[in-house]
């Protein structure tokens, strides 16, 4: 396949405005990290006037896929971990074509992971991993066994996800291989919610109750992004919250996990009377900030 994609990547390499080109090719029968293809062709353009452009190839045995990705795009991806399969690519792609090793610097970066680009990524997976497990409680508490199921499925994943971040890394495809070494202790959670002869409920009651622990273990981790940005300020109105350029990425996980840290002391609800004075506004503040 490489053979008939290449002049597709010379001519892309031509590009000054192309800064990388990598070939994945397929190595199971059915890989997902490849889409199923035999082969991805991954080009990183500067500029670009669409995020990702895309496009299919197959010489009538063989398929493949040229998807061209915004260096705009690619950061944004790798920031909120919203396209786990683009870190497998970067990390085992070949590299094709690498302008002012573009690509060797970006998987530098991702080795030594900055510190402050960990917290956001701490901050980013804390608060889903609120979410889906106040969603999975009330799913429990109604007797929804299976749906609660799902949320601790991601609940979990969201853990490991944390785990791997913690350490330093980047999250892969294959984030309980990356667990199973790092933090064992998540790995047998995982394990015996997915693998145990019991009820669904006794395996959910489990990993409430153990998950608990978890969580509570991260949550100053976890918070540290979101109160720094706040701390840059006196008091937020909720719309500058969700207006700020760092914390709009938390979406509609950022009410939920405000509220979470308001119960836990991390962030502080400010009232002041509205202008009619039969009701109040609703401020927030990182905690002790007078």
């Amino acid at each position: 396949m490489e053979h008939l994609l290449r002049p597709i990547y010379q001519e892309r390499a031509g590009d000054p405005d192309t800064l990388a080109v990598l070939l994945i090719e397929k190595r199971e029968k059915l890989d997902p990290v490849t889409d199923t293809f035999d082969a991805i062709l991954l080009i990183i353009a500067r500029d670009a006037e669409r995020p990702v452009y895309t496009k299919h190839y197959t010489d009538g045995a063989e398929k493949a896929a040229m998807h061209v990705v915004s260096e705009k795009q690619l950061k944004k991806w790798l920031l909120l971990g919203t396209n786990r399969k683009i870190v497998d690519w970067l990390l085992f792609g070949r590299i094709l074509f690498d302008r002012n090793e573009y690509i060797e610097t970006i998987k530098r970066e991702m080795k030594e992971f900055p510190f402050y680009g960990r917290q956001i990524k701490m901050g980013l997976e804390f608060a889903r991993l609120i979410r889906h497990y106040m969603e999975g409680r009330m799913f429990f508490e109604q007797e929804n066994y299976l749906d609660a199921y799902n949320d601790v499925v991601r609940s979990l994943h969201g853990l490991a996800r944390l785990s791997v971040i913690e350490s330093g890394l980047f999250p892969e495809v294959t984030v309980w291989s990356q667990v199973r070494k790092i933090e064992p202790a998540i790995y047998k959670l995982y394990e015996e919610l997915v693998l145990s002869d019991e009820p669904i409920e006794k395996r959910l009651e489990l990993l409430f109750l153990a998950g608990e622990f978890f969580i509570h273990s991260r949550t100053e981790d976890g918070a540290r992004h979101i109160v720094s940005v706040m701390s840059e300020r006196p008091v937020w109105t909720i719309q500058e919250l969700h207006e700020q350029e760092e914390l709009r990425n938390y979406s509609a996980d950022l009410e939920v996990f405000i509220e979470y840290l308001i119960e836990k002391g991390y962030i502080d609800a400010v009232q002041e009377p509205a202008k009619d004075g039969r009701i109040d506004h609703r401020y927030y503040r990182a905690a002790g900030r007078e």
